[in-house]
């Protein structure tokens, strides 16, 4: 790397990065604060167990949806006007949730904040794509991914915070959170269209020599990208490693997803809590998983074969959700906080795993289907929970399906391969004989069609 990219790459990590990191903080602040509140749309709006499971499910479907038409506007307008528009939009549908008033309100609600918000997440990863080689992208990955972590470490506390307005001027305290969360959102978002920078060209802070020497490379590494061959999704959904990532994160995903939105409800159980107390609680197995992930990343890195370390990992998620129906409920918070642990565990050691389990050539279109496949597991998960708290009274029959799904994801963990060479994929690129013979070949990494 030359001098001035050298320097380029810096100021933009300095510059960008910290509003990016911000907007991923909110972004899961807003999509999960749902999760404190089931008790209070129960109590004041009506809305049961097995509504409120939906209604915090359709959010994913929503996002599903319009994702992908999502990132073609944002390569359209640029991620100044985009991103800013995307966090705009969602703060205005969270204004909006002060006014739920029955179940149909709520659906539509949760639904079009899934619209809204669709395309950030993959959306920024572009813009850094825009921005950085790839040479440098692995640390702004990781700077920006930081904003998730941290999302479950600032939700409880603040939600909990929030609630406990109740009755000032007259309002519940969960139409105060979300006023003043979709608020904070809207004032980042119009903050981002100051600050965000859309193209290398036109950022002030780059001297001439900086811009080109960045532009250059960034454009070098999508002069590589640009005449890769197409492959379906279709097909490769049928490729048997992109089904088995699928499958082991699925799993992941409903474990994830489950202790976001119905940890709060089980904390409270205990009794005698304040909601910010129980924001405090909820942040517990948050902080564990960050410790225990960094922990464990330092060791398997250097680990031959990840596989093992997956396959215990989901175990211990399936531990943790089984002994949740168990003991006390002070009991069952140190259980979920193992399942948890485990689940967050599991997904740090995935996806190196799945980036290097893949061909070359099949990596990128791959990864991207088993991220929007196994992400539904977020609209599974809080369903399921929610219709078998209404039926059976309890949420045992959900946990006990997560550990399931987890004893079954170490079925699938294990079989997937642990290097890049895949003959299969030859085959699935081109299925000649002649091409089969030779899969070290020129081929090109493909992009999803």
């Amino acid at each position: 790397m030359s001098e001035p990219e050298s320097r380029a790459v810096g100021k933009f990590l300095r510059r960008m990065m910290p509003l990016l990191v911000l907007m991923l903080l909110v972004n899961n602040l807003d999509r999960t604060n749902v999760g404190f509140i089931e008790s209070e749309l129960q109590a004041d709006v009506g809305i049961g167990a097995t509504a409120y499971g939906l209604g915090a499910g359709l959010f994913f479907i929503g996002y599903a949806l319009f994702e992908v038409p999502s990132n073609m506007l944002l390569e359209r307008f640029g991620a100044r006007v985009w991103l800013t528009r995307i966090m705009i939009t969602w703060g205005l549908v969270i204004v909006a949730m002060c006014f739920i008033h029955n179940v149909t309100t709520f659906y539509a609600l949760r639904f079009l904040l899934g619209v809204a918000e669709a395309g950030f997440f993959p959306g920024a990863m572009l813009y850094i794509t825009q921005w950085l080689p790839d040479s440098s992208r692995g640390r702004a990955t990781a700077i920006f991914l930081g904003g998730s972590a941290a999302a479950g470490i600032v939700t409880g506390p603040v939600t909990g915070a929030l609630l406990e307005l109740h009755g000032a001027g007259g309002f519940a305290g969960w139409r105060w959170m979300f006023a003043l969360e979709g608020t904070f959102s809207i004032l980042v978002g119009i903050a981002a269209g100051f600050f965000l920078v859309s193209r290398i060209e036109d950022a002030p802070w780059l001297t001439r020599e900086e811009k080109d020497a960045l532009g250059a490379a960034v454009a070098q590494d999508e002069e590589a990208r640009s005449g890769a061959p197409k492959v379906s999704r279709l097909r490769l959904l049928f490729h048997r490693q992109v089904a088995l990532l699928i499958g082991a994160f699925f799993a992941m995903t409903l474990t994830g997803y489950a202790i976001t939105f119905w940890l709060p409800s089980l904390i409270e159980e205990i009794g005698g809590l304040s909601s910010f107390e129980v924001g405090l609680l909820s942040a517990i197995p948050a902080v564990c998983s960050m410790i225990a992930m960094y922990s464990m990343s330092h060791f398997t890195d250097r680990a031959p074969d990840r596989r093992p370390y997956l396959a215990l990992m989901l175990v211990v998620s399936a531990l943790g959700t089984f002994l949740a129906t168990l003991g006390s409920p002070w009991f069952g918070l140190a259980a979920i906080t193992l399942a948890g642990v485990g689940s967050k565990c599991a997904a740090t050691l995935f996806w190196p795993m799945a980036q290097s389990g893949l061909d070359l050539r099949i990596a990128a279109p791959g990864l991207a289907l088993v991220n929007s496949i196994g992400n539904l597991g977020g609209f599974v998960s809080p369903t399921l929970f929610g219709y078998l708290k209404d039926t059976t009274g309890s949420t045992n029959g959900g946990l006990y399906t997560l550990s399931a799904a987890s004893l079954l994801a170490v079925v699938a963990a294990m079989f997937i391969r642990g290097a890049r060479a895949d003959s299969a994929a030859q085959q699935l690129l081109d299925p000649s004989p002649e091409a089969h013979r030779n899969p070290e070949g020129d081929a090109q990494r493909p992009v999803v069609s």
